[in-house]
């Protein structure tokens, strides 16, 4: 293990906590700055209606907390599933989420328990999390502080991160100030201004962005007292018609979520679901959706909000095999973006969190750190992103055949199920 160095972490989002948690773990001092407040006093509603989260577009949105991410928070810091669960969430396991016609070929193999999800609402293992790093003694979290810039100095002829810029209103004034690190690691999600700081000091990062050519509506609902949620049958939950892909997302303490996304280029239905009516109508003619919604079992919480420009983004920040920014890393959604309608975001997040902290264990030279740190986010990472982007591109020429009239081809296996 090497020496506790100081670190600044910009972004409380999943990953920003994820991050901060993994380092402080292995004894470094970790700065969080985020732009936002804290999350409010009270239960699991209280953070999903109150918490004013600016910088997090898709904080209300349904999330699906896979596997993946279950199994790393299962193995390295076992103590927030328990606060999890006692917050509300629940576990399902992977039989349990397979539809009926590959139930019926489902042979249970070693591993298998560790896949399953936790059903939650975002708002709630925010909260969570928050509360839980905020309890140790090497993590300090600033709300209220929004970073205006990137400081560099130039050493050998390399230029190397050394702090950040930032308007602080954490303490009821308006005071700016330069703040000095050791490690500056961006975990501020889609909305990162740190390509463009780079860019502006001649350092730009190589992108691959693609766009999924999809906006999708979210509405939540509770279950009104005494109503349980329907048996899971023949219809499922959750699929795609071409012209609009549905999901119904169980959270805590009695709520859920409904997503309807439909092609950028279905005018009229996008309309549609903006009128909190005819989304509900929409949701009564699915098969799938209905018994959520019929027989007066629940009642809306919300209207229906919606998010575009779902996009994957890929973004390298080594050149001819050097890091363009000595002492910087970018986690997360600031690194790598995938369609979040697939739930992998908060996964791939905790994932690179966690090889994160493991390079910087390893590693003591700055130049093998970012060389480390770039193999194994290739290495792990990129199939993650990979599959996704095959998915978006299957999604495009489904809505497109449906728009055609001509018919679309049916996941005929598990692999192609999920999309991998």
């Amino acid at each position: 293990m090497n020496s506790p160095e100081r670190v600044v972490v910009v972004g409380s989002g999943m990953c920003g906590m994820f991050t901060a948690l993994a380092l402080a773990k292995r004894g470094h001092e970790v700065t969080v700055l985020e732009r936002d407040p804290p999350p409010p006093e009270g239960n699991a509603d209280a953070a999903f209606f109150d918490w004013n989260r600016l910088g997090a577009a898709q904080f209300r949105h349904p999330h699906a907390f896979l596997g993946l991410m279950c199994s790393l928070i299962q193995a390295h810091y076992p103590e927030l599933l328990e606060q999890f669960e006692a917050a509300g969430a629940r576990r399902m396991e992977f039989a349990e989420m397979l539809p009926p016609e590959l139930k019926a070929h489902y042979t249970p193999e070693s591993g298998d328990e560790k896949l399953f999800v936790l059903m939650c609402r975002r708002a709630t293992l925010e909260t969570v999390i928050r509360r839980h790093v905020g309890t140790l003694n090497n993590v300090h979290i600033r709300n209220r502080v929004q970073v205006g810039g990137l400081l560099t100095e130039e050493r050998n002829g390399v230029r190397v991160a050394t702090g950040v810029s930032v308007r602080c209103r954490d303490t009821g004034e308006d005071v700016r100030e330069n703040l000095h690190t050791d490690l500056l690691i961006d975990a501020s999600g889609r909305s990162s201004h740190f390509p463009q700081w780079l860019a502006k000091l001649g350092l730009d990062v190589e992108e691959d962005s693609e766009s999924a050519q999809i906006v999708y509506y979210t509405r939540h609902y509770k279950l009104k007292p005494g109503e349980a949620e329907p048996p899971r049958g023949d219809n499922r939950g959750a699929g795609d018609l071409g012209y609009l892909k549905y999901g119904v997302f169980p959270g805590d303490n009695g709520n859920f979520a409904i997503i309807l996304c439909t092609d950028e280029r279905e005018t009229a239905l996008i309309d549609a679901l903006r009128d909190q009516e005819r989304f509900d109508a929409i949701c009564r003619s699915i098969p799938g959706l209905e018994p959520w919604l019929g027989d007066d079992r629940s009642e809306p919480t919300t209207d229906s909000f919606g998010i575009g420009d779902i996009r994957s983004v890929w973004r390298s920040f080594i050149r001819d095999d050097k890091p363009l920014l000595e002492n910087f890393f970018a986690v997360g959604d600031a690194a790598l973006r995938t369609n979040p309608l697939y739930g992998r975001g908060c996964s791939t997040g905790v994932m690179h969190a966690q090889i994160l902290a493991e390079v910087l264990d390893a590693e003591q030279d700055p130049v093998a750190r970012a060389r480390a740190f770039h193999a194994r986010t290739e290495d792990e990472l990129r199939p993650i992103f990979d599959a996704s982007r095959r998915e978006d591109r299957s999604g495009i020429k489904r809505a497109l055949a449906a728009m055609e009239g001509r018919g679309l081809e049916k996941p005929d296996s598990l692999k192609k199920w999920f999309g991998v």
